[in-house]
């Protein structure tokens, strides 16, 4: 279970003591692992104190998450990596999973397509797409977003999963804005082009729309799971019957 606090990034997060006490009730009463996500970064609040990205992660632990979704600072990490040409050096990511284990860090990435004339337009990790673009376009990149999918940023998804595998990162929790919320199913390309670039579990998430969604994602990628949030939040499918529907179909946990 992940919960994603999407408007974190505008306030000092453990200022949300609700959001504290859900995660706590949560762990109290369902025991599978959660994740949250959601402002961990370094801060200085009201009173002048400096919050490091540890300090923030470890109050989540406290509260009873098994893991921390790490979003924005990611990128922003990453783009320093690739100006400084340093993988070692202090960061989040790295502090974090030094003190509660690679499998604690999850990097969820937020991209967006961005469709270009020829594979050597931009220099970005760009894939041919049976999707065309508007303009009748063949080819595209993702571009990581930061602040809840509100600001583009120059760095492809392919090379921020890979950059964050190497800083210590257990986990990727793949989203795409373009198919969020459209429940027209998982972004195959994108699902692929960033689990043949690393060696951690992929999670795919957004556009799931029906259950057949979920053999596609497990048959057509090699996506190591599937998110989904409307359609359970709708009651529209239950995850019971997901597993239902898949049971035959691809390796999963009893129902």
């Amino acid at each position: 279970i992940t919960f994603l606090n999407i408007t974190a990034f505008r306030d000092f997060p453990l200022k949300d003591m609700p959001m504290l006490k859900v995660l706590e009730l949560t762990s109290k009463n369902v025991f599978v692992p959660l994740t949250i996500g959601g402002g961990i970064r370094d801060y200085k609040d009201k009173d002048g104190r400096h919050w490091s990205a540890l300090e923030v992660a470890a109050e989540y632990f406290r509260s009873g998450a098994d893991k921390i979704s790490i979003g924005s600072d990611a990128v922003l990490i990453v783009e320093d990596v690739l100006k400084t040409g340093q993988v070692a050096g202090m960061n989040s990511i790295g502090q974090i999973a030094r003190v509660y284990g690679n499998q604690a860090v999850v990097i969820s990435i937020d991209p967006r397509r961005v469709y270009v004339e020829t594979p050597d337009a931009v220099n970005h990790h760009v894939i041919e797409t049976t999707i065309p673009g508007p303009g009748g376009e063949h080819y595209c990149w993702y571009q990581c977003t930061i602040k809840g999918g509100r600001e583009g940023r120059e760095v492809d998804a392919v090379t921020l999963a890979k950059v964050c595998e190497q800083l210590g990162a257990g986990e990727i929790l793949l989203n795409c804005i373009d198919r969020d919320g459209t429940n027209a199913g998982f972004d195959l390309e994108l699902i692929n082009a960033v689990k043949n670039a690393v060696s951690i579990p992929v999670i795919a998430s957004s556009g799931a729309g029906n259950v057949a969604h979920f053999q596609e994602v497990f048959t057509r990628t090699e996506a190591d799971a599937a998110l989904a949030a409307g359609i359970f939040h709708r009651q529209e499918v239950s995850i019971g019957e997901v597993k239902k529907y898949l049971q035959d179909k691809v390796e999963i946990r009893p129902v």
